[in-house]
């Protein structure tokens, strides 16, 4: 053998042994790796609809006894940091629903001010995703009405957040704009 064919055999392996460490990584942790793939879905979404919806329309209400869509993006991120924050035993850092913190539903308006606490509520949770594990998520805690899995609370948090984009959605229909989760998709995005 060459020795340029025994450093590609080399490099093979190293490449191999990699590519199959990441994906015993992957299949050690199916559920937490699921719902962290899911989770990212719905913050593209959010995220994005949150800087495609112009400034004067995050007071617009479809009917007076609704959140505005403003609100609703302060309701997003203050029950991303309340269920992270369970999921990870911890006591939100900002935001939420716990007596004592100051909610950002009811204390932001300006839309580059909630784009901004979205966001950090999002790397917030996306810290607890990537530090969970399935055996981690089994484990139970209080929450709510009752205990539950970690993991199910972060699941719980990804269907709220995708119950709330539902109502996104027809706000944005209603000011004539196409929601990020309808946009035409282009090769290789």
């Amino acid at each position: 053998m060459t020795n340029t064919a025994i450093k590609t055999c080399a490099m093979a392996v190293v490449l191999i042994g990699a590519t199959a460490s990441a994906q015993q990584g992957q299949a050690g942790n199916p559920l937490s790796a699921g719902a962290k793939r899911t989770y990212g879905v719905i913050k593209g979404y959010i995220t994005k609809a949150a800087a495609k919806m112009p400034e004067e329309n995050y007071a617009f209400k479809p009917t007076p006894d609704v959140r505005s869509f403003g609100q609703l993006v302060g309701h997003i991120t203050d029950s991303n940091y309340t269920f992270c924050a369970a999921a990870a035993g911890e006591k939100a850092p900002m935001g939420g629903f716990e007596p004592g913190t100051v909610s950002i539903e009811k204390t932001k308006t300006a839309k580059a001010d909630l784009e901004k606490a979205l966001a950090e509520s999002f790397a917030y949770c996306d810290k607890v995703h990537a530090a969970m594990t399935d055996s981690a998520g089994a484990a139970m805690v209080k929450f709510l009405t009752g205990d539950l899995p970690k993991l199910s609370i972060l699941e719980f948090n990804t269907h709220h957040d995708f119950e709330h984009y539902g109502n996104i959605v027809t706000y944005m229909r209603l000011k004539g704009l196409v929601p990020p989760s309808s946009e035409q998709q282009r090769p290789g995005e």
